[in-house]
């Protein structure tokens, strides 16, 4: 099962997300992340990941937890949870094209709208998470024919 991680970067009250160009998710606003390298910790990819995406250089994320899923019955990967603070002063001009997608501060309101059909529909589980607790959480997400059945938070 292949590793990934997720990061959210947050500031105030917006969220830096990317509007991904390609699968999965195209078209959808999701955080940044990507596949965790030979050697490499969670941790370190995900600010790897964060400065790829966006050129933010960063010391330290938050550790969340982790997400898994299945397709169709199937386990087909996991993540590993991030969320980082941005100070209120920073500066970081948005939209933004960059090679996987467009980057931009979306209100946190807007995100959990409940009519919002601009995120993958596991997001506002896992965010709402991240956003609430320092608690570590662990997720499984179900997907069936590429719609979400279920988010079930299992215990570790």
């Amino acid at each position: 099962m292949q590793i990934y991680t997720l990061c959210f970067l947050k500031k105030e009250n917006e969220i830096l997300l990317l509007n991904r160009q390609k699968n999965p998710w195209m078209g959808r606003w999701n955080g940044v992340g990507g596949k965790i390298e030979v050697g490499e910790t969670p941790l370190e990819c995900a600010l790897r990941e964060i400065k790829e995406e966006t050129d933010i250089s960063l010391d330290h994320a938050h550790y969340g937890g982790q997400m898994d899923w299945y397709e169709d019955g199937e386990l087909r990967g996991g993540l590993e949870l991030y969320l980082a603070e941005l100070p209120a002063d920073f500066h970081y001009p948005t939209p933004k094209g960059t090679r996987e997608g467009i980057l931009d501060f979306k209100k946190i309101d807007w995100i959990f709208a409940e009519k919002n059909q601009g995120m993958p529909d596991n997001i506002p589980f896992i965010l709402n998470h991240l956003l609430t607790s320092p608690d570590k959480q662990y997720f499984s997400c179900f997907f069936e024919s590429g719609a979400l059945q279920k988010v079930i938070k299992v215990e570790k």
